[in-house]
């Protein structure tokens, strides 16, 4: 995996938790707006739609760069409109990343090995 495409990783991994507290403060606020006097959904409606946005663009570079098939990039834009989705996102997308690094490491491992021998 290159830098670009573990940078794209990162970022949506980064972005998904915050997204999903958002967007359950989001969901508490505006019940609270309607059974009380208290109103913070201009405020938490206006950050998790930045959020949101966010998501959704790391969500595409991500996709574009590591070339997911359709249903694995399905399911993490789905996961993004999901109240809790994000925690499971970032979950998903951390341990594919720690996949990757030890691939990479077991790679250059064998070609270590592989160019020793031959020296």
């Amino acid at each position: 995996m290159d830098i670009k495409t573990a940078s794209a990783l990162r970022r949506l991994r980064l972005v998904s938790a915050p997204e999903a507290v958002s967007f359950i403060l989001l969901l508490i606020c505006s019940v609270l707006k309607r059974t009380t006097e208290f109103n913070a959904v201009p405020v938490l409606g206006a950050v998790h739609g930045i959020l949101f946005v966010l998501y959704v663009l790391f969500w595409a570079d991500a996709w574009n760069r590591t070339k997911w098939p359709l249903g694995t990039a399905a399911l993490y834009f789905v996961l993004s409109v999901l109240p809790t989705g994000g925690f499971f996102a970032e979950r998903k997308l951390k341990r594919e990343a720690e996949a990757s690094v030890i691939a990479a490491r077991a790679r250059k491992e064998k070609e270590g090995v592989v160019g020793g021998a031959g020296a």
